[in-house]
């Protein structure tokens, strides 16, 4: 049943492509299109504790690690068929072997992010992952000079 009153107000979603660019994503992003799940396949081909650990350094916001060996397991677990899915790897090359993993099991929208972390990274898309952390400074751990940076700003923004 189609609401006449937003009909032309919000925009549908767009149709999922065999492969999409990091803007389509980031765009999907930012207008919080709700139904949609971002993979993360890389798999260095050594062990599941190599593949987390490249997923703990650096990997797209919100994406979901799943191993390239596992994947279909894993996926048929905890997402649904029509679900939109986008998924990225060390290469394009990879990721198209992960997205043809998923539509051979029945997963009905999946797309290979072209590019892949590296495309993500260069439109300037959130990551997050131990390399993001700001190190700490030196005063980070001292409580009295925390005290006095944060009077020093208080008095600046009166």
């Amino acid at each position: 049943m189609s609401n006449k009153l937003f009909d032309g107000i919000i925009p549908k979603e767009p149709p999922v492509h065999a492969q999409s660019d990091a803007h389509t994503v980031k765009s999907r992003l930012e207008w919080g299109e709700p139904a949609f799940t971002i993979l993360d396949v890389r798999s260095s081909g050594t062990s599941v504790l190599e593949t987390h650990k490249a997923y703990n350094q650096c990997h797209i916001m919100g994406a979901m690690p799943m191993p390239i060996d596992e994947l279909v397991d894993l996926a048929q677990s905890s997402l649904q068929k029509n679900r939109d899915i986008y998924v990225y790897a060390e290469n394009d090359q990879q990721a198209n072997q992960a997205a043809q993993m998923l539509r051979n099991t029945g997963f009905t929208n999946v797309s290979n992010l072209r590019g892949g972390l590296a495309a993500w990274k260069a439109i300037a898309g959130p990551v997050e992952g131990t390399h993001t952390m700001t190190p700490p400074g030196a005063d980070d751990y001292n409580v009295v000079s925390r005290i006095k940076n944060h009077l020093e700003t208080q008095q600046k923004e009166v």
